[in-house]
């Protein structure tokens, strides 16, 4: 199973700045070994407020006990706190591109869908199809890198555009669109990220 984890780390008052730089030394050499290992995938640093220190990763493991093994495992836990979102498969996710995620910034996106009542059967079902549709040519440009089913019946899009302007741009040509509600998390690149450390064409098979 694949999870979203949002780490947000909060540095007790007082801790010496040495103390500080050797965690963050150990967390990065562990994401590293966890890469290698298939659970981390993926990392990125959210739209941050002053002062705030808080990081969004792509994990993978068997189970929420295992994540919480892995989550645990990591040196920064010590000061951290993490929510876990579980992610299930969605018919639309594309398959692994390689390379993808290097080229354009990145964007989280939370779909909401509400069909509008009365709405015909044949319709959704159409317009569905359509949305389908776009997801695979939206993939062929490398717009479209994973897609996640939600708790709720919402969806979690990973998504690469030119900037802000082109990924509403690209939201806003969605067949389901008039009937979704969207929420665009900007990605900042994180330092540790697999996607850098170890490219996608060279990861090993399983782990996105």
């Amino acid at each position: 199973m694949e999870y979203l984890v949002s780490m947000t780390t909060r540095v007790p008052e007082g801790t010496p700045e040495e103390a500080v730089q050797d965690i963050r030394a150990r967390e990065a050499a562990h994401s590293r070994d966890l890469a290698a290992q298939g659970h981390l995938l993926r990392l990125w640093r959210p739209p941050l407020q002053p002062g705030e220190w808080r990081t969004l990763g792509l994990f993978a493991a068997a189970d929420g006990d295992r994540l919480e093994e892995v989550l645990a495992s990591m040196p920064l836990r010590v000061w951290r706190t993490d929510e876990v979102t579980p992610l299930s498969p969605h018919p639309n996710d594309p398959p692994p591109t390689p390379g993808a995620g290097q080229k354009a910034a990145e964007f989280l996106v939370t779909f909401t869908l509400a069909v509008p009542p009365g709405t015909p059967g044949q319709t959704v079902q159409d317009t569905k199809a359509r949305e389908a549709q776009a997801a695979h040519d939206l993939a062929d440009q490398e717009h479209l890198l994973r897609l996640w089913a939600l708790p709720d019946e919402r969806a979690l899009g990973l998504y690469q555009a030119r900037d802000a302007t082109q990924m509403e741009a690209i939201l806003a040509s969605l067949p389901l669109a008039p009937w979704m509600t969207v929420d665009i998390t900007p990605l900042s690149p994180h330092p540790s990220d697999p996607a850098i450390i170890r490219p996608p064409a060279t990861a090993p098979a399983g782990t996105l």
